[in-house]
């Protein structure tokens, strides 16, 4: 609807149709613009809010011996026109603000539900560029190494547990960390129940504190203690997982692990592992 016409074919009708016909027809545009004023306000007001208004210029009221029409009331007629038209234009213009105000926030919604899953904690990667490092080459083991590593020889004595705990240990004695915590990892997956066990999980543990990795040896020689309590290492699981504990600056925990010990295994901790037992105290400063 193009509103802007209007005030000219008011002023055409001034000049073409007698007053009668000129506020019949503008009264037919005065309805016409008041219902689609409330239209507009019902769709920028709705449910009946108390903002809802009435047009600024009312009718006037008729009296029971109204004069002839005049070219004075059609004039009145076209100011009623012509605010209708300035209240529907800011109506109008205001819908197309709040309709554009709820698009842009239709978009940002829809741009968060598509982006991209934040990075994990302790990602050290950049975030202000796209491209990213290639992980670094895990370097090529040394030959002596393998060599050497190949040159240690499980034992066949027929017993497969024994046999496998056997060659863990002789890694690990000549310091072959690494492939020593995987042999006897494997030993205690592949023979849970067999008497190694205990010695294997216990001597892992040994191997990640030699390696350097104390939080991995305190977890391997308490999972010893709390599965095979009765095992031939239990004890002794127990008093390196105190040199653990102190490595990790837990000393208290250290000291309340040796109680245990001499409580549970009292014959062991005042006879082989004595002295171990003592230094264990003097290292974690127990009362």
């Amino acid at each position: 609807m193009k509103l802007f016409v209007l005030p000219f074919l008011v002023s055409g009708l001034l000049f073409s149709v007698p007053a009668a016909a000129q506020e019949s027809g503008v009264d037919k545009r005065v309805e016409r613009l008041e219902k689609e004023m409330r239209a507009v306000q019902r769709k920028v007001f709705p449910g009946g809010s108390s903002r809802f208004f009435e047009p600024d210029i009312a009718p006037e009221t008729e009296t029971a011996n109204a004069p002839a029409t005049t070219t004075s009331a059609v004039s009145d007629l076209i100011t009623r026109v012509d605010a209708l038209e300035r209240s529907l234009a800011n109506l109008t213009d205001q819908v197309e603000r709040n309709g554009f105000r709820m698009k842009q926030i239709e978009d940002k919604l829809a741009a968060m539900e598509t982006a991209p899953a934040p990075p994990a904690i302790g990602d050290s990667g950049p975030s202000s560029t796209a491209t990213t490092t290639p992980a670094a080459a895990t370097p090529a083991p040394d030959p002596e190494r393998v060599s050497a590593v190949a040159a240690i020889v499980m034992p066949d004595t027929g017993d497969a547990g024994e046999d496998s705990y056997i060659y863990g240990f002789r890694l690990w004695e000549a310091k072959y960390y690494p492939e020593a915590q995987a042999q006897l990892k494997k030993t205690v997956e592949d023979h849970p129940d067999h008497r190694r066990a205990s010695f294997a999980q216990n001597l892992l543990g040994r191997a990640y504190l030699d390696d350097g990795k104390p939080a991995l040896a305190s977890v391997a020689l308490y999972e010893n203690y709390q599965k095979r309590p009765r095992g031939g290492r239990a004890a002794d699981s127990l008093y390196f997982l105190s040199t653990a504990l102190v490595q990790l600056d837990k000393k208290d925990d250290a000291c309340r692990v040796l109680a245990e010990l001499e409580d549970v295994y009292p014959d062991l901790a005042s006879g082989r592992l004595a002295r171990r037992v003592a230094s264990g105290k003097q290292a974690a400063n127990c009362r």
